[in-house]
């Protein structure tokens, strides 16, 4: 990366940078399955920094291996003050290892030596072998490395600002130049290694003696010429300077399995990075990493394959003929445009075809003659092509009055089965991770040539290229959900419904804009009462939203017991509060508690008003290829957020109502799907017998599990196994329950000991779900869908267990959610079968939501019981409750 004519060498150490990357950044950073990512995504982001500002041309990353080392052998109680290593910290060493393994960086330690002996090893080494060396440490011994050829990188805040310690900034802060400043470290000591140094003896002090006598060993030699009571504590603690001095010492004689050249700077595993910084959600710093690449850096990039694309030139008769003449071919299309449900546009497209040919249309200035043909051909069902990302193609298109039909394969929902994990699937990225190509056309474009492998020279050539990729792609593609058994699930369900959420978007809800307004109005008022109502409670105003002002008021002023302690101080997060109100009752906690929801409510309302078309209605967008495990999600706005189970969000649905020209909105969703699918699954004879008998399932399992009569189960009774029937489904420890039920942790684990006794199909069903995914890779949903879980095979306690939550949840929750797919393809197959003008609208978890058109609600009820019944064929039934009324709050049941 560098063009200096001295190489240069970057170390790290990699305990203490991530260390203070951990308490830098809060603990609050995890990812959507629970883990814990701060101290990892810290020092990544360091890392990065460093390679693209320092551009080191040679890499290596340092870590202890443990506490016991031959400086703990020689002095026990060496870093014996230490606190215990936080346990949102244990399990992120190993992640930050599988970065630096992504970026193929090597990360290196042995068995008794500190991180510190390793680099001070390789500095030698290094500067002996004529290269510059930056060493990032927050250990204030690596200063003894300095020299002209030898800097520390020390920091200062976090990680995100460092002091560039040369051997004028060291004698400047110290007053001792580099090689001496073991000597003044022994002196004074290092509280953090807990070496005591001698009372009354600061940096200053020491530094005059060491430049007066002119080092340690010459200061001991005539300690008996130091007067006063300085002297005095320095001959008395003379062993133990002598002591510090020795353990300060960094080894510089390591024997190592690599030297200073072994560590030169390699290309990135973009697959291996892709697929950890996948699993850690790191998307954006994912993209500064690669722009740092050095495989980009080079002078002479590394070599890529490159697909040629031939860009025809459109003839007088547009692009019929070109398109007649392929009929058959399974063609790559991409529109460019605006895929807004109720704002949609698109001014052209691109078609490339197998062999490398492709045509580009300007869809703002087409004669009639070729748009009927181009219009033929986009709703020829019999024509056979590949989109990536058809839903928001269809959105483009039919606002240019273009019906799309013939999607056979969609590259954007292939990789999403392929790599449920993921993060994105941007078309450049998959490109890039499955062709090893950059998606930019070459610069001979102008001749009629493009090349992935090149840089961008103007719209209509970067769209035949993305055209050419989505062909290409899709070969490999094919090829992959065929691997992971995702074949049929494509093309059976996710293709096919695509096209119901495209039409499902671009119909959207009616909206009562009057009464949102007014509830906004409501909301607004209920705020301002709920922080007066706060103030009040304590005499006087704050900023509700200052955590800093919360904290003076519960810890200081209120005397409230701490919370967890934060960087800042100690946490104000909802959590915390909740658990603080439950303790104290304290009537500022109740008001800001509702202050908080209630904002959150105005928020809602408010984004609801904005998202109101001109149409009257609001088009959501549902997400495909968001959640692992095959649920759909709702964005621009998130029409799942809203609370259902309160009376503030029933207000809300209220605001959604049925439209002009229809009689009624039907609601339909299932009734305990998940525990209906967990009896399937274990087959446990008593789960199956309760869906069976028809009785309500709580109180079944409840009878059971309290060896009572069904009559004499209690609420309590029946909320405690509801919440742990659930629970279990979810790898709910005896822990997790105690703290959902707020019972001892003894009590959760008897009442789940109990609960297996009487349902040992449970109990088998869910570990041998674990076991076999742990031999396979992966778990799978009831139609197919896999899960893949690498880490249940981790050696990082922390992440095989979530894999292992994870295999419990993804085969009930995704199965649950192919379910509602199913269902969702058979209601709108068979409403458009019968003819009917009713409509479907939305999805929200497990409900559906349709607009009924005058006359048809008996037969529209009929088909949605019908079709959602016979979405899978099961061992218990599928219950299915209807509701139907002028809003979504009224159609509820």
């Amino acid at each position: 990366m560098s063009t200096a004519a001295r190489p240069r060498l970057l170390l790290i150490d990699g305990h203490s940078m991530a260390f203070r990357a951990f308490f830098a950044l809060p603990d609050t950073m995890v990812t959507s399955t629970g883990e814990v990512t701060n101290a990892v995504y810290g020092f990544t982001s360091m890392l990065t920094n460093l390679l693209r500002d320092e551009q080191p041309t040679h890499l290596a990353v340092a870590f202890d291996a443990g506490r016991q080392t031959f400086r703990t052998e020689r002095y026990p109680e060496y870093k014996g003050t230490r606190s215990p290593t936080p346990e949102a910290f244990r399990g992120q060493v190993p992640l930050i290892r599988e970065v630096l393994a992504a970026l193929q960086v090597p990360s290196i330690d042995r068995e008794g030596i500190e991180a510190d002996d390793i680099l001070a090893t390789l500095a030698g080494q290094a500067e002996a072998a004529g290269m510059d060396v930056l060493i990032c440490s927050g250990d204030r011994d690596s200063l003894q490395l300095v020299t002209e050829h030898v800097t520390v990188l020390y920091p200062i805040r976090g990680v995100s600002e460092l002091a560039r310690m040369t051997p004028d900034a060291v004698a400047a802060k110290y007053g001792v130049p580099p090689e001496r400043y073991p000597d003044l470290a022994a002196l004074v000591g290092e509280t953090s290694d807990n070496l005591p140094g001698v009372p009354g003896v600061g940096p200053g002090v020491a530094a005059k003696w060491i430049n007066q006598y002119g080092d340690l060993d010459a200061l001991l030699e005539q300690q008996d010429s130091v007067t006063g009571k300085r002297g005095e504590a320095l001959r008395e603690h003379a062993a133990q300077v002598r002591l510090n001095r020795e353990l300060n010492a960094l080894l510089r004689d390591v024997e190592l399995a690599y030297a200073p050249d072994d560590l030169a700077l390699r290309g990135f595993d973009r697959d291996a990075l892709f697929r950890v910084a996948d699993a850690l959600q790191f998307g954006p710093l994912r993209e500064r990493l690669i722009a740092v690449d050095p495989a980009v850096q080079d002078e002479e990039p590394v070599a890529r394959a490159s697909v040629s694309v031939t860009v025809d030139v459109l003839g007088a008769d547009g692009p019929g003929p070109w398109l007649v003449a392929r009929r058959g071919d399974r063609l790559g299309l991409v529109v460019e445009g605006r895929a807004h449900p109720a704002d949609g546009d698109a001014w052209s497209l691109a078609v490339a075809d197998p062999s490398g040919a492709a045509i580009v249309v300007d869809l703002t200035d087409l004669d009639p003659r070729a748009d009927e043909a181009l219009a033929a051909w986009l709703g020829d069902a019999d024509a056979p092509k590949v989109l990536h990302g058809a839903k928001a193609a269809w959105h483009e298109l039919s606002a240019r009055g273009y019906t799309l039909r013939g999607v056979v394969f969609d590259t954007e929902l292939a990789a999403y089965l392929c790599y449920p994990d993921q993060r994105g699937y941007d078309l450049g990225e998959l490109v890039e991770r499955l062709l090893q190509r950059d998606l930019v056309p070459a610069d001979d474009a102008a001749q009629g040539t493009l090349d992935l492998a090149l840089d961008d020279t103007g719209e209509n050539d970067r769209s035949a290229t993305r055209a050419a990729a989505v062909t290409e792609l899709a070969e490999v593609l094919v090829g992959e959900t065929g691997d992971r058994g995702a074949t049929g699930l494509l093309r059976d369900v996710e293709i096919p419904l695509s096209d119901v959420l495209a039409r499902m978007e671009r119909r959207g809800i009616a909206a009562d804009v009057p009464y949102l307004t007014e509830l906004e109005g409501q909301f607004g008022d209920q705020v301002a009462r709920e922080a007066q109502e706060a103030y009040d409670a304590i005499g006087r105003e704050v900023n509700l939203g200052s955590p800093k002002q919360l904290q003076e008021v519960l810890f200081d002023q209120l005397a409230m017991p701490k919370t967890k302690k934060i960087k800042t101080g100690y946490t104000t997060d909802a959590a915390a509060l909740a658990d603080l109100f439950a303790k104290t009752e304290h009537p500022f906690l109740a008001h800001l508690l509702a202050h908080r929801d209630v904002i959150r409510l105005r928020q809602t309302v408010e984004g609801l008003l904005k998202s109101v078309a001109a149409d009257g209605r609001i088009h959501t967008t549902f997400q495909q290829t968001i959640a692992a495990t095959g649920r759909l999600s709702s964005t621009d706005p998130n029409l799942q957020n809203i609370p259902i189970r309160t009376e503030e969000g029933r207000r809300i649905r209220r605001a959604f109502v049925v439209g002009e020209g229809y009689e009624q909105l039907l609601t339909a969703d299932y009734s305990q799907i998940e525990m209906r699918i967990m009896a399937h699954l274990s087959g446990d004879a008593g789960l199956v017998e309760a869906f069976r008998s028809g009785e309500d399932l709580h109180r079944y399992v409840g009878s059971r599990v309290f060896e009572v009569d069904p009559a004499d189960v209690t609420p309590a009774m029946r909320s405690k196994v509801k919440a742990m029937s659930y629970g279990l489904a979810y790898g709910l420890s005896a822990f997790g329950l105690s703290q959902q039920l707020g019972i001892e942790v003894s009590e959760a684990s008897g009442l789940m000991q109990d609960y297996f006794t009487r349902f040992g199909g449970v109990r088998e069903y869910l570990a041998g779900v674990v076991e076999e995914a742990r031999a396979s890779g992966y778990t799978a949903t009831i139609l197919g869908r896999r899960r893949y879980l690498p880490d249940l095979t981790s050696d990082n306690r922390q992440r095989r267990e979530m894999a292992e939550r994870m295999a419990l949840n993804a085969p009930i929750q995704g199965s649950a959610a192919d379910l509602i797919k199913v269902a969702m393809l058979g209601v709108d197959r068979e409403i458009e079968r019968r003819g009917l003008a009713s409509r479907l609208l939305l999805q929200v978890h497990d409900e559906l939501v349709l607009e009924v058109a005058a006359g048809e609600r008996d037969e529209v009820e009929a088909v949605v019981r019908e079709q959602m019944g016979a979405a899978a064929d099961l061992t218990v039934p599928l219950d299915v409750s209807v509701g139907v009324g002028r809003s979504w709050h009224e159609a509820g049941h």
